[in-house]
């Protein structure tokens, strides 16, 4: 009877959430940035001035639940709830709704990063950010309210990723295991997200989707609210969803285990594309990215080229690609947003030596703000990779060619490819140690362009490259082994005199 139940219900949840997987991005905007342990206030303000004027669709933000204080400060704290009330680091609920609105308002969506599988690990002292206590060892947490009863029992260790039971059922670093089948657990999650939803939150991340069953999710998802009206949100629009699902195969639990309910995470697409533009795989092979490489299906892809786990070597992490190898890094980015497939997620980082280290902060643990440079970047301690020009242009160049496929692509047997995007926008990428001299087809219309990853189109001329097209949609690329960037890129918009 249950098991009919079960099927009854997610047949239900197919027809009520079949926007799950939509974004609900503003017209004329693409890409989702990941503003790693940014506070409320700098968010609502990069949406108003940076994010939505240069073209970005959605901010994912840190956990907003509050979290147990633990001496140092790392970054993972966040990761450990105490409590649902909104109050971290990053603000209370008043500065939430703030961010929401203002960030809706200029056209850039809000994800939050939604901790459902477990509470915090044991603590000597469990003190919250919004100055909850708790009891973990006897799994109590008096602000929610949640008791022993409220999680797997009796306790255990997830340590066999052979074994789904064990891996579901059991806590992930010590990290107490919330039972998601309990009725009352998920009366709890659900006001928690349909708080959020109400306060104008587009979607979330779910995190350590793999570690809870399908089946409780999809009971959850199907009792969320509508998106807001108020916030500017069609009738009748459903949250987005993306689910943090980490398989790079060889474990007991797949990422399709999930595609029903939502997006999910294609770790395997990290794994890969810093393989590709670190030397250990050729360009050339791009040529048939996507789900003949092995992962899913593009409308339910999560792509990116490291998150906030794998670039310190956490969460399915290897030998990715960050910030710190700023060229290949921005080679791939660059890829990444010029290709159709899956939906694209920027990191922006804050510079870190110590892979325990939190976001940069005053001497009290209070997160303090960026800094920004003539040059538009940041300064204060933060990477924020989403100004680097190279990147922001790529979003403006992925909203320019929107609903365009992939075509006239070109390599050179190796490290070198180039591809149009319909007829209105053309990127080359030189990897190889030998510089690209060629004459490339590029599907544009004759007249002089302009390189938007060496500088833009301002004033009717260029401030970096320029790119003669001939008639023919032909053009002399130049791409030197010494040059800064190992990319060019021109679109219909950084025509000169258009």
């Amino acid at each position: 009877m249950r098991n009919t139940c079960v099927i009854l219900l997610l047949l239900g949840f197919g027809e009520i959430a079949s926007g799950q997987w939509d974004p609900h991005y503003a017209v004329g905007h693409e890409g989702i940035v990941h503003l790693f342990e940014w506070k409320h206030s700098d968010i609502a303000t990069e949406c108003e001035d940076f994010l939505g004027p240069k073209g970005y669709a959605g901010v994912q933000i840190s956990p907003v639940q509050e979290n147990v204080i633990i001496d140092g400060r790392p970054w993972w704290e966040r990761y450990q709830p105490i409590s649902y009330q909104l109050t971290t680091r990053s603000g209370d609920e008043a500065s939430f709704r703030d961010m929401t609105r203002r960030c809706n308002d200029a056209g850039v969506r809000i994800y939050v990063d939604v901790l459902l599988n477990h509470m915090s690990q044991n603590h000597n002292i469990t003190i919250g950010t919004g100055g909850s206590t708790a009891d973990p060892q006897n799994r109590n947490y008096h602000s929610v309210p949640y008791g022993k009863n409220h999680f797997h029992d009796p306790p255990c260790l997830v340590s066999n990723y052979t074994d789904p039971n064990n891996m579901r059922n059991c806590e992930l670093n010590g990290l107490h295991d919330l039972n998601q089948g309990s009725d009352y657990v998920r009366d709890k999650i659900v006001s928690l997200m349909n708080r959020l939803i109400d306060y104008g939150a587009a979607g979330f991340r779910v995190d350590a989707a793999k570690h809870m069953l399908p089946e409780d999710l999809a009971v959850i998802f199907s009792r969320l609210n509508n998106l807001s009206t108020d916030h500017g949100f069609r009738p009748g629009s459903r949250p987005f969803i993306y689910q943090e699902v980490i398989d790079n195969g060889g474990e007991a639990i797949s990422s399709t285990e999930y595609t029903h309910l939502g997006a999910v995470t294609e770790f395997k697409y990290s794994l890969k594309i810093s393989d590709l533009f670190t030397g250990k795989n050729s360009l050339k092979y791009l040529v048939n990215w996507g789900p003949e490489w092995g992962f899913l299906p593009g409308q339910y892809a999560l792509v990116f080229v490291d998150n906030h786990d794998n670039q310190r070597g956490h969460g399915g992490g290897g030998q990715i690609l960050t910030h710190k190898q700023s060229r290949q890094y921005k080679m791939a980015v660059a890829f990444m947003l010029a290709h159709t497939y899956g939906i694209p997620r920027v990191m922006s980082s804050f510079a870190f030596d110590n892979t325990d280290a939190g976001p940069p902060a005053d001497e009290q643990g209070n997160i303090i703000s960026p800094i920004f440079n003539s040059d538009l970047s940041c300064a204060n301690g933060w990477v924020c990779e989403h100004r680097w020009r190279q990147i922001y242009n790529m979003i403006n160049f992925r909203n320019v060619v929107a609903g365009t496929a992939i075509n006239n692509w070109w390599d050179n047997g190796s490290n070198q490819i180039s591809f149009c995007r319909g007829n209105l926008g053309f990127i080359a990428i030189n990897a190889d140690s030998r510089s690209l001299r060629e004459n490339l087809q590029t599907c544009l219309p004759a007249g002089i362009y302009c390189d938007v990853i060496s500088g833009k189109l301002e004033n009717g001329s260029c401030t970096g490259k320029t790119v003669t097209v001939n008639q023919d949609g032909t053009a002399y690329i130049e791409i030197s082994t010494s040059d800064y960037d190992g990319v060019l890129a021109i679109h219909r918009n950084s025509k000169v005199g258009r």
